[in-house]
């Protein structure tokens, strides 16, 4: 399992990153942070299919096409977990070493938004408030860890489980596996 686990994993993990790198160089040229929302869901989405594939390529390639929802929704979560670590290791340098400012883009863009939507003036100091604090909250790297694993790793354990659901296969006493080949 550990093998599968980690192979699936580190493709997961790379595409991830590959796919957030792109999309933050992206929306730090053209400062357009809401299409690069849509497009790093997407991304996490697309990344976190892997699961599947891990889990049925265990399932069938070395558990003789059985497995438990338990110890798939486990397979998924450490797949999981290997991406979301990659991802959030990835951030760190890229925020830190990279764009350092990238909170001095991101916070004039929230503040347009929310003027755009219609906010009034209290509700825009509110706001201003608001992104001050996580602007010095952001300078925290542990809150940087945190709020990154926040933002992946829900996506990929939700996978997981879905895809533990749809890929258990117990046999039953008595019951003969059928494959299709």
């Amino acid at each position: 399992m550990k093998k599968n686990v980690i192979v699936f994993g580190l493709i997961s993990g790379l595409i991830l990153t590959v796919l957030m790198v792109t999309s933050t160089v992206m929306c730090y040229r053209n400062e357009n942070f809401e299409g690069n929302m849509v497009l790093g869901y997407a991304a996490m989405l697309l990344a976190f299919s892997l699961i599947f594939v891990g889990i049925k390529n265990y399932r069938d390639k070395f558990n003789g096409g059985l497995i438990t929802f338990g110890k798939a929704f486990r397979i998924g979560m450490f797949i999981s977990l290997i991406a979301s670590s990659m991802y959030v290791l990835v951030w760190l340098v890229e925020y830190y070493v990279f764009i350092p400012d990238f909170m001095d883009k991101y916070i004039p863009h929230v503040m347009n938004a929310a003027r755009e939507d219609g906010a009034t003036a209290a509700e825009l100091e509110k706001k201003a408030v608001q992104m001050a604090d996580f602007k010095e909250m952001y300078r925290n790297p542990l809150f940087v860890v945190l709020i990154s694993y926040f933002e992946v790793l829900p996506i990929g354990l939700a996978v997981s489980l879905i895809c533990a659901w749809i890929l258990r296969r117990n046999r039953k006493d008595g019951e003969v596996l059928a494959t299709a080949h």
